[in-house]
């Protein structure tokens, strides 16, 4: 078996983030390491081998959003189709390790539309055809853009009718390598201010369904259209409206 690694290296963010967006750890060596345990255990780095104790991280700012993660349908809504919205701990763990299918739309301009009609052709193209369960990966290339702070301003993105689409053959689980599975953010804030409508801002997100999304995923283009299984298992944060993942294609070798 061959496993491809999804997910996106999990470090400090670059200068010029948003603090809404930063990623901040602390690192902690084995001489801190060595000096906690003579506090705790009174045990000296005499005691230690080579003199050292352990290695420790701490995040000190670090959102459920904020790296590859699963998005739960409490993310979208407080309730969904009129009942509460579930949390990524409610969800069933059945949903994040099935078939995938990579769609291709890598080279689509920012804040292109994806659309029903694009899927079905992309399927087609994958020669796939979809089942129930079965976890659909949106390719656009955004990923370039993954250590960048203006990577939340590229791509396209899925539309709501599209979504929809997708629910209605079984599918609960949808990734994408962009920032967002909507197209991004400012150019859908400038139209439903243009527009004054709502459903316009977020429109996939919030098309009331209970489904989860994969965002920030990484390196799609290692994968074949189909033919793999992908592993998607968030963090059980309970009552959390995300969580992180270790995002992984596995392929069977001949």
């Amino acid at each position: 078996m061959r496993i491809v690694d999804l997910s996106a290296p999990i470090v400090p963010s670059p200068e010029g983030t948003l603090d809404v967006l930063r990623t901040e750890v602390e690192f902690s060596d084995h001489a801190e390491g060595a000096t906690v345990i003579g506090e705790l255990f009174g045990v000296g780095p005499e005691l230690l081998r080579d003199g050292e104790g352990w290695a420790n991280e701490f995040f000190t700012r670090f959102g459920t959003h904020n790296s590859t993660h699963v998005d739960a349908p409490y993310h979208y809504n407080s309730t969904i189709c009129g009942e509460p919205a579930q949390t990524i701990d409610q969800l069933p763990l059945e949903w994040f390790v099935n078939p995938g299918v990579v769609l291709d739309f890598d080279g689509r301009a920012d804040g292109d539309v994806i659309g029903v009609e694009d899927l079905e052709g992309a399927l087609a193209a994958a020669g796939h055809e979809l089942r129930p369960l079965d976890i659909v990966l949106v390719r656009t290339g955004c990923d370039r853009w993954i250590d960048m702070p203006e990577y939340m301003a590229h791509g396209p993105g899925v539309s709501g009718a599209a979504t929809e689409w997708l629910f209605e053959r079984g599918i609960r689980v949808m990734g994408i390598d962009a920032w967002g599975w909507d197209r991004p953010l400012w150019m859908q804030a400038e139209e439903a201010r243009a527009s004054g409508e709502k459903g316009v801002f977020w429109e996939a997100h919030q098309v009331d369904l209970p489904y989860s999304q994969i965002e920030r995923l990484v390196n799609l283009d290692r994968l074949p259209p189909t033919g793999f299984t992908v592993s998607c298992l968030p963090l059980p944060l309970v009552g959390g409206s995300a969580a992180p993942a270790r995002v992984v294609a596995m392929l069977e070798e001949s």
